[in-house]
């Protein structure tokens, strides 16, 4: 008994350590990044970067914020399209899941094969920009940013399968009291399953806020450039900063290219790094608890 217990706490402590220094190697580049962000321009050009900022610098911080107008206003368009489409996406892909999951439902099996079939084969690139643009008129628009990823056929699959293991005979006591199935989804499916919920809206969640495809191919307003697109732009290319932008107010020389870099990535990536510690409760149910019905 002894030994086992010692033995126990061995694999503990070593899973502990490795665990802790693999978390540590994920976090280096994070703090490679903040201290590239804060450091000055030219001493990261002769030094390169380092963990620890020391010639400390907002410059790129002040250039972001005051001196380049357009990644403001990108900014919040980016938190529009998160908010709004992660709202929408889950109404609508919460409404297709529970439909499915409903044994009763006419056709069931063959309504789920379409939606799968979307996941293996799709139309192509040219007709649905066709589609997207002169039939649904959604270029330069911001709901060209937010309807096509409306559904997410994998997302929908994964709701399907959390509603699934709720007892259906919870779920007629909800209709012989008189509830309707708008009712019964918002005020007794969605609280029943809340990690999977969750966990599928952090993922549309990431989709939204990561995106720059959709801006790539629809929108030619810089007014609606989302921040990840002006991101992929400033690294791609560095002469759209170094040039002023779109209302900027600093000189072409005054840009601190490299650390714009890094301050910009901070700035995209911070939001979702505040919200993850607040849903990763959910996440992690989300992820183990449709394994077994309960």
């Amino acid at each position: 008994m002894k030994n086992n217990y010692v033995q126990d706490k061995i694999v503990t402590y070593t899973a502990y350590v490795f665990l802790s220094l693999l978390a540590l190697v994920c976090v280096i580049p994070f703090f490679i990044m903040f201290s590239g962000s804060i450091t000055d321009e030219k001493y990261l050009q002769l030094n390169g970067y380092s963990i620890l900022p020391h010639v400390f610098s907002l410059k790129a911080y002040a250039y972001i914020f005051f001196g380049h107008s357009s990644i403001g206003k990108a900014y919040w368009v980016t938190i529009f399209v998160t908010v709004v489409g992660t709202a929408f996406s889950m109404v609508i892909t919460g409404l297709l899941a529970y439909s499915l999951s409903r044994k009763e439902l006419k056709f069931r099996n063959s309504l789920s094969f379409i939606v799968f079939f979307t996941i293996l084969f799709n139309g192509g690139l040219v007709p649905w920009y066709i589609v997207t643009t002169k039939y649904l008129h959604l270029g330069d628009t911001v709901w060209g940013l937010i309807l096509p990823y409306t559904v997410n056929a994998w997302n929908m699959f994964l709701l399907r399968n959390f509603f699934s293991t709720i007892d259906d005979a919870m779920l007629e006591s909800a209709r012989i009291d008189g509830a309707n199935e708008v009712n019964i989804l918002f005020r007794i499916v969605f609280p029943l399953a809340l990690p999977g919920v969750m966990t599928v809206g952090l993922f549309y969640a990431l989709q939204y806020w990561n995106d720059w495809w959709l801006p790539l191919l629809l929108i030619n307003d810089q007014k609606l450039y989302p921040v990840q697109y002006l991101l992929r732009m400033v690294l791609s290319s560095m002469q759209y900063i170094s040039s002023g932008g779109v209302g900027s107010t600093y000189a072409a020389s005054a840009v601190p290219a490299e650390s714009i870099k890094m301050a910009i990535t901070i700035v995209t990536i911070g939001p979702i790094i505040f919200v993850y510690p607040f849903v990763q409760k959910y996440f992690i149910k989300g992820l183990t608890v449709g394994g077994v019905k309960g």
